[in-house]
């Protein structure tokens, strides 16, 4: 069972290392992917981490997964409100 976990906890460790490495790429497309991937990474790590009782990196990459998940829906609303007034991004 702790193999389970160990493989989720290293691959939302590779997510969040994809996502950061795409943010360095600085194409829009791709910063899109890395919302995802650090919404994805953040909750693995965090199911990792509640498997093994650390609460401290737990409630962190909860918060992380958060964010990224306030950001996704912000972006979700501008594209809304900006195809309504024919805004171009």
């Amino acid at each position: 069972m702790e193999l389970i976990f160990d493989i989720l906890g290293w691959t939302g460790s590779g997510l969040i290392i994809l996502a950061y490495s795409l943010t360095l790429i600085k194409n829009k497309a791709y910063l899109e992917y890395g919302k995802f991937l650090n919404l994805f990474g953040g909750l693995l790590i965090a199911v990792n981490c509640y498997y093994y009782n650390a609460i401290p990196p737990f409630v962190t990459n909860l918060l992380w997964s958060v964010i990224a998940t306030l950001t996704i829906y912000k972006r979700r609303s501008e594209r809304r409100k900006c195809s309504k007034t024919q805004c171009l991004t």
